[in-house]
């Protein structure tokens, strides 16, 4: 038997979380200098208000002793440990997982850790965790969950746009000078996840509209399976969903899509307003 973590970064419905018992690391997020709780759920609308209003949001990587409590709770049931984590290109909590499964490797050498980099965010890390927990629930050994599981973190495709590129820069997130020639232009950016899961700019359009359709469009174009999950997470614009929702179906889609508001670990770096869309698609 084997325990499958993520972190608050994979932006996971609580139902879901419960449904396929899976573990979850919290990841600090404070506004205003005064930590968020989450615990009993996450307010979307007023958060992403909030930073419409200019209050200042911030997230921190958990302590290392948030991983050796979580981590070493399982290994004394005799279990070993799947942990998919938010991309190293943008957080450093994946490297700290390692650290910390390092050292315990060595305290318990009967068991397996295995840290997956998702090189994604939101539900381009969300949606590998759900396929582990499946093949698990399916019967899949713990190898070859991992291998799985690594494959689909492979072939993970990850658009989005925002409405203010000014929160991706002051995260450190984008180039300043990218960043501020948007603006100025009052074009709206189309980003995506790289191979190491670094946030690019993809290309700029005239106008939200033409950013919402971008997104449709790419899936039209990469797509590996129709049929296949499809992720959309947006920051408090649940209008603009529902238009890209509309424009997949139009596209050809016909799989299950998982809609959900940007947590804030994510959330707070890429703005209110953004709406981001995930598939499997070509190999990265």
């Amino acid at each position: 038997m084997f325990a499958i973590f993520t972190d608050l970064g994979a932006n996971l419905p609580q139902d879901l979380v419960e449904r396929w018992a899976l573990d979850i690391i919290p990841i600090r997020c404070t506004v205003d200098g005064k930590v968020l709780d989450v615990s009993e759920g996450f307010d979307g609308p007023a958060f992403y208000a909030a930073m419409r209003a200019g209050a200042k949001t911030s997230t921190s990587m958990p302590a290392p002793a948030v991983f050796l409590d979580a981590f070493r709770t399982v290994l004394e049931r005799g279990e070993d440990i799947l942990y998919v984590g938010m991309s190293s290109g943008i957080s450093g909590t994946v490297g700290l997982a390692r650290t910390v499964a390092r050292d315990l490797v060595e305290e318990y050498p009967e068991r397996k850790i295995e840290i997956i980099d998702s090189r994604a965010a939101s539900l381009g890390e969300g949606m590998p965790v759900l396929y582990a927990a499946e093949l698990r629930e399916q019967g899949a050994g713990f190898a070859e969950t991992v291998e799985k599981t690594l494959d689909k973190c492979d072939h993970m495709f990850q658009i989005f746009t925002v409405e203010d590129l000014q929160y991706l820069r002051r995260g450190g997130r984008l180039h300043t000078a990218v960043a501020v020639v948007g603006n100025m232009l009052s074009v709206k950016p189309v980003l995506f996840g790289d191979n190491e899961g670094h946030i690019v700019l993809k290309n700029m359009v005239v106008g939200r509209r033409r950013s919402l359709d971008s997104l449709a469009a790419r899936y039209k174009e990469y797509c590996a399976d129709m049929t296949g999950p499809v992720g959309l997470a947006h920051c408090d614009s649940p209008a603009d969903t529902d238009l890209v929702i509309g424009k997949l179906r139009e596209a050809g889609c016909t799989g299950e899509i998982l809609n959900v508001c940007y947590e804030p670990v994510t959330g707070s770096h890429v703005g209110p307003g953004t709406v981001a869309l995930f598939f499997y698609g070509p190999k990265r």
